[in-house]
């Protein structure tokens, strides 16, 4: 595959603002590296892809209104697919995108870290695709397993950064993926 690189952007949107675990601190911190991040390609002139994820009902379908960019983000993607699963390339088009835009290399941002972002980067590396995992404009929120054990954002996080490296991806800060653009 060629070298040329993609921004995808996973759910960034305002569904996640609508749940109980949105937590302004910590998404204050997201959308301020996400941004970076996406100024940053933008001034390379690398293309940004939206990810929208969409459920047929509830918060995440598109009759609620809430399937749009999160607010306090700023983003005027290139293109925009609509997922209906944890991974962008099933779907959506996305691949079929990739392909025909020779991209060879993409940087994975946006909302959930071990969700929907981690599942895109391992389903891009199986498919031969570099990847740069910036856990920095990545989200989560706390989560509780099924013994009851809370698990932190920074646990969380640490723990997808753990399985992605150097087996899927790339671990890169906002500069580091940019750098690299």
């Amino acid at each position: 595959m060629s070298a040329a690189t993609a921004l995808i952007v996973v759910d960034a949107q305002d569904s996640f603002r609508q749940r109980a675990s949105w937590d302004p601190a910590i998404a204050g911190a997201y959308l301020e590296r996400q941004q970076a991040l996406i100024d940053g390609a933008r001034a390379k002139g690398v293309p940004v892809v939206q990810i929208l994820h969409v459920e047929a009902e509830g918060i995440f379908s598109l009759a609620s209104g809430h399937v749009r960019t999160v607010e306090g983000l700023s983003l005027a993607p290139d293109v925009t697919f609509h997922k209906p699963s944890h991974s962008a390339l099933v779907g959506t088009g996305l691949l079929v995108w990739l392909i025909q835009n020779r991209i060879g290399r993409i940087i994975v941002s946006g909302i959930r870290t071990e969700q929907c972002c981690e599942t895109t980067t391992r389903h891009a590396s199986d498919l031969g695709f570099a990847v740069d995992y910036v856990t920095e404009a990545t989200l989560t929120f706390d989560m509780t397993d099924r013994h009851g054990r809370v698990f932190t954002v920074d646990e969380i996080k640490a723990r997808t950064e753990l399985v992605l490296h150097e087996r899927f991806a790339r671990i890169a800060t906002v500069e580091e993926a940019l750098e690299a653009a």
